[in-house]
């Protein structure tokens, strides 16, 4: 197995001068919460409020899209996942926003030396539709990751159990330089 340290020409023979290589890790989140029965309760996705839509249930906004993206970036920089830094216990985080969550996140991400190369998520539910949402939720995520989010919605094709709620994968890429 070749040292990760090394540089492309000491590992084929070509040059004994050393070259650091960043460190790149990927990392997986996934979220989902049930459709909410309260009235007063929003969707909230990828920060973005949809007015005309009931929410979903959790004790912050239950915004799966932010909370997918959490657990890909802690993840693949080894810093625990979601639950661990926002417990679903704690009275501090009651309606908490999701992007503030995210913030606080990626300051623990940059302090320990990761940069974000881009996080892909892919959001599960049949209505409403995120299309015109989408590059809201894009750019308010890009934002505070500072590197691209990407978001894309998938129907669940009549499977009863992925209706009963939205769900979210994502996958994020950080380098140590």
């Amino acid at each position: 197995m070749t040292d990760m340290s090394q540089s492309q020409g000491e590992t084929s023979g070509q040059s004994s001068e050393r070259v650091d290589l960043p460190v790149w890790r990927v990392g997986q989140g996934f979220d989902v919460h049930r459709w909410s029965s309260d009235p007063a309760r929003r969707l909230v996705l990828g920060g973005v409020r949809f007015d005309d839509s009931p929410g979903l249930i959790g004790h912050s906004d239950a915004d799966v899209v932010t909370h997918a993206c959490i657990d890909a970036l802690l993840g693949a920089c080894g810093l625990g996942d979601i639950g661990q830094l926002f417990p679903d216990n704690d009275p501090a985080l009651a309606g908490a926003d999701s992007l503030e969550l995210l913030r606080h996140a990626m300051g623990l991400i940059g302090g320990d030396g990761w940069r974000v190369a881009n996080v892909d998520c892919t959001v599960v539910l049949d209505a409403p539709k995120l299309a015109p949402h989408r590059p809201t939720m894009e750019t308010l995520l890009s934002e505070i990751v500072g590197a691209p989010v990407t978001v894309k919605g998938k129907r669940t094709e009549g499977v009863a159990a992925l209706g009963e709620g939205v769900q979210c994968f994502a996958v994020a890429g950080v380098m140590r330089v």
